[in-house]
């Protein structure tokens, strides 16, 4: 038997006790981003502007579709049930053309992120877009980085409140402008527009404009990264999208290390030096506020302005750009081999160059042929099949449908002379935007007739409808059958409707009741 003293105390680290326990939420500090300027900052001005530009200018785009259906080339016609883009008119029972089209998107998305990281996310996210476009505003008013900086550690004055009011105006109009833009997809748009101003449109347009206005300030001005951080899943799915031939931004430390700001002190000592001076660029220009020296990281984006910042400065010191690049992880791993002896050693960048200073020869640089591998080309694949699938189906859809719903009480109904009635609600759907003469015919039910009601035609095997554009027709319909024709208790037929103009046709195939004594 032990007594206490004997007993092995074992001292453990809790993670969550009331000393140690860590907030689950840190308050945001806030990043002021340097202007960066380069070939990306550039390309990032082109998407911005394509894509600002698309959002705001598409719902006043027109498209004639002749005098039965509205102009907007764009439009989201919820009363009517319909989405029309351009040339092609998406009815309620097609939606799966909205899911295909949503299927390609998630796909590309895949495509992307698998051959050059989160370029989504770097260039296209509205998210990314509006935040450029926010900063854009304020470094126009208040000033590049150091300026920002100052101003904001500055009291409060008559100077910096206007020019934190005027910021906050242009901010709020830019994202009314937002929601504005939004709820004309769903309405002519300059009929909305005049609505809007004369107080005379609807209220969940005024709703909808108010939400969107509040999240898009709120999003791009004042939370900006941490939408991407904190909100946002897909920092979290991407990186199962990565692998070692996949595209990042990276800063290959293998030529960098070790950083110094004295590299000739240091190379005088006869010590090794990398190319990096360790000034910071990268950090100021990041509007994630992240250094990308210290690796992959969840918040980073994938911008590229870092790439900018570091080869402005490796202009200056005339050394080679590429610093930070575009790389894989297989090159960046064989280069730090390289640089490290296998392994053996720290980074000595000496040796991934030659006497005269140049990159050696096994020193391994991103070929455009790198990114395509067996899963590019699966990811092609589908995207392509969904794709081609679609477009095959949206040219060969029929505009004119025939639905047939049987009366259920009474089946049939036995007539004097014995001949045997059935009743049929029979839906017309003309979905093209022009008004059609459209022939109605049974087949395959000797002997029988119909009769529309409403309708003043004598009995026959066809009549001919008019029906409007973009409408559907319902017709009360009753299919009569000689009593010497009855062969069985149910019977099927078909129902047959053309367009004689156009020669588009369809047809039902239906069922025609009658009692068991009639065999």
């Amino acid at each position: 038997m032990l007594d206490n003293t004997q007993i092995e105390r074992i001292e453990p680290t809790t993670v969550n006790s009331a000393k140690v326990r860590q907030p689950m939420y840190a308050a945001r500090r806030k990043i002021f981003p340097k202007r960066a300027s380069g070939s990306f900052r550039r390309f990032k001005w082109i998407v911005m502007a394509i894509t600002l530009g698309i959002y705001y200018l598409t719902p006043w785009l027109r498209w004639d579709r002749g005098p039965f259906a509205p102009d907007q080339a764009v439009l989201l016609d919820v009363a009517n049930r319909r989405f029309y883009f351009f040339f092609v008119e998406i009815w309620p029972q097609e939606f799966y053309y909205v899911a295909g089209l949503l299927v390609m998107a998630g796909v590309g998305l895949f495509l992307i992120t698998s051959t050059v990281g989160r370029a989504w996310c770097g260039y296209t996210c509205p998210q990314t877009v509006w935040v450029d476009l926010f900063l854009v505003v304020e470094r126009a008013i208040e000033g590049d980085r150091n300026a920002r900086i100052k101003l904001d550690a500055g009291p409060w004055t008559t100077r910096k409140l206007v020019l934190r009011a005027s910021k906050h105006v242009i901010w709020l109009v830019i994202a009314a402008a937002t929601g504005g833009a939004w709820i004309f997809y769903f309405a002519d748009a300059p009929t909305l527009l005049g609505e809007l101003f004369t107080g005379t449109a609807a209220p969940v347009a005024y709703i909808t404009v108010a939400v969107l206005t509040a999240t898009t300030y709120t999003f791009g001005g004042l939370m900006r990264e941490q939408v991407c951080t904190y909100m946002c899943p897909w920092p979290r799915i991407q990186a199962a999208m990565l692998d070692e031939s996949s595209l990042t931004v990276t800063y290959n430390d293998w030529r960098g290390e070790p950083r110094t700001r004295h590299a000739k002190k240091v190379l005088a000592a006869g010590h090794p030096v990398g190319d990096c001076v360790d000034c910071n660029a990268c950090v100021a220009v990041c509007p994630m506020g992240i250094d990308i020296r210290d690796g992959q990281q969840l918040e980073c984006i994938t911008c590229a302005l870092c790439i900018d910042a570091c080869d402005g400065v490796m202009d200056k010191l005339g050394k080679a750009r590429g610093l930070i690049s575009y790389a894989t992880l297989s090159d960046y791993n064989a280069n730090m081999i390289l640089a490290t002896a296998g392994g053996a050693s720290s980074v000595n960048p000496s040796l991934v160059r030659t006497d005269d200073g140049l990159f050696s020869d096994r020193v391994a640089h991103f070929h455009i042929r790198k990114i395509f591998r067996p899963r590019t080309y699966v990811y092609m694949a589908m995207w392509s099949l969904i794709g081609l699938g679609l477009l095959f189906s949206l040219l060969t859809r029929d505009r004119l449908e025939i639905n047939v719903l049987h009366d259920r009480n009474p089946q049939f109904v036995t007539l004097s002379d014995g001949s045997i009635r059935n009743g049929y609600t029979v839906k017309l759907l003309n979905m093209i935007p022009e008004p059609r003469t459209i022939v109605v015919t049974v087949g395959g039910l000797a002997g029988a007739e119909m009769s529309v009601v409403g309708v003043d035609l004598p009995a026959a095997r066809s009549f001919a409808v008019q029906v409007e554009p973009d409408r559907l027709k319902m017709l009360k319909v009753f299919v009569r059958v000689p009593a010497d024709q009855i062969h069985g208790e149910a019977q099927t037929f078909t129902l047959r409707v053309e367009d004689k103009a156009s020669f588009e046709s369809n047809e039902y195939t239906a069922t025609f009741n009658a009692p068991e004594i009639a065999r």
